[in-house]
């Protein structure tokens, strides 16, 4: 790793790329808080009380606000760095041996770990909760709650924030990667503590994007059931809007699951190269980063922007011209 101890930024590389992810991320997350805050407002009763919202809405709104604040946390590290020419380990506190990356440059490999798992957690559940809503509805309406899914996602940061910080203990080895600006964990050389992690974290995030892709297919398969089920002839029956909205989620996620297939399997090859094939590239590994870095921009978009009236009425009145 040419850049593991470098000082300053490698030449001949511009800031243009992030500032773009981190722009596009920002307003999408922005906008799709924005959206959600007036969708519930909307809801509210004619007695001003409080809406009874879903728990696909609090794991929404979470996987909106975890989005945000990976953008928000990541990103200005590196415009930092492109700003002062000053590579992540030069800009913080150095670490306590000379081989050691400095405190920033642990940090922030610390939040790219984890803002790359959590939602990932964060999609299973919503994944999850549309499997169980089109197949186990009694199951559904009596345990799935919004306090249920207020309390899932805590709890899903708080297991990202202890496995992540496992490479802060011992198990895997936080390094820094050109051109100088981001720093991950140590993916290729070293020994079985330092490759342990990059292997695990990759397994965990293909396992998950599994389990995604497998609540997916079920939740088709119970909708195919479904529309067979459903009479042909006559007006369609009281129960048909909340099948179009079931099937409206269906189609989102199954939308994100590709999208978040495409984006995460990058940097799981990467990781097993590394370990198993001994890759050192990091022009290959700073894309599979980027790769990663578009997921937190395309979920808003494809989750609430996209669903708006407003956005919907766009667009048809565009198909129509």
């Amino acid at each position: 790793y040419r850049c593991r101890s470098s000082r300053y930024i490698e030449s001949g590389q511009s800031a243009v790329p992030s500032s773009v992810l981190f722009a596009a991320g920002l307003l999408g997350n922005v906008l799709a808080l924005l959206l959600l805050g007036q969708h519930r407002r909307r809801a509210r009763s004619p007695g001003g009380r409080p809406p009874r919202v879903s728990a696909f809405y609090v794991l929404v709104s979470g996987l909106a606000v975890t989005d945000l604040l990976g953008k928000c946390l990541l990103s200005p590290i590196v415009l930092a760095a492109y700003a002062y020419n000053r590579s992540l380990s030069e800009l913080g506190p150095g670490g306590r041996g000379e081989d050691e990356p400095g405190v920033l440059c642990q940090l922030f490999a610390f939040l790219m770990a984890f803002f790359g798992l959590a939602p990932t957690l964060l999609l299973l559940a919503m994944a999850l909760e549309c499997w169980l809503s089109l197949g186990h509805p009694y199951f559904y309406r009596r345990h799935l709650t919004r306090r249920l899914g207020a309390a899932l996602a805590p709890a899903a940061a708080g297991l990202c924030a202890l496995f992540c910080a496992l490479p802060l203990l011992g198990f895997g080895a936080p390094m820094q990667y050109c051109p100088g600006t981001w720093c991950f964990i140590r993916m290729a050389g070293g020994g079985p503590l330092q490759l342990g992690f990059p292997v695990l974290y990759a397994s965990l995030m293909g396992l998950l994007v599994l389990a995604i892709v497998a609540c997916n297919v079920s939740s088709m398969r119970h909708l195919y059931g479904m529309a067979r089920r459903q009479p042909r002839r006559g007006p369609a029956p009281a129960a048909a809007p909340p099948r179009m909205e079931e099937l409206d989620h269906l189609v989102l996620l199954g939308l994100m699951t590709v999208l978040f297939t495409v984006c995460s399997l990058p940097l799981i090859i990467r990781a097993y190269m590394g370990a198993f094939a001994a890759d050192f590239n990091e022009n290959a590994d700073l894309s599979a980063l980027r790769f990663l870095s578009v997921n937190s921009i395309v979920d808003p978009w494809v989750f609430i922007i996209f669903r708006t009236s407003v956005f919907r009425g766009f667009v048809l009145r565009v198909c129509r011209r």
